[in-house]
């Protein structure tokens, strides 16, 4: 059976932002856990050990398999900062087009830091992946 690797936990944010080696990925930690905290109204949680999430949605897959995610997040990774929304939201590619520099992923988008992007967009896409996930998951938060 399979068994979801990444769950909420009970470790705390700030101590994990506070062992991010890197002092500007660590500032930008902090930049991000305000503008995410402001555009989604949930507090953040640790999901597995590196993954700050905002919100969470139970999933259910054809195949049925299932778990909980969280609705958006980021992780102030070593090479780059991973910033996670909603997977299979079409909006998200108009919003991209605006959003500064970065890569994607399937479900990831990379930036090297905060000050490649545009902050008010981050927060559009922010919004738009929880809207787009709860009205994908109406059972959720």
């Amino acid at each position: 059976m399979y068994e979801q690797k990444t769950k909420e936990t009970e470790k705390d944010v700030i101590e994990f932002i506070e062992n991010v080696d890197s002092p500007k990925k660590r500032e930008d930690a902090y930049k991000l856990l305000n503008l995410f905290n402001e555009a989604t109204g949930f507090e953040a949680k640790m999901w597995g050990p590196s993954i700050i999430g905002f919100g969470s949605y139970h999933y259910v897959y054809k195949t049925g398999h299932e778990g909980d995610a969280p609705l958006v997040g980021f992780s102030p990774r070593k090479a780059k900062i991973s910033l996670y929304f909603a997977p299979g939201d079409t909006e998200r590619e108009a919003l991209l087009a605006r959003f500064g520099k970065h890569t994607t992923g399937k479900a990831c988008v990379y930036i090297n830091k905060v000050d490649d992007i545009d902050s008010e967009v981050l927060k559009e896409l922010i919004t738009q992946s929880v809207s787009f996930l709860q009205k994908q998951y109406p059972a959720n938060g």
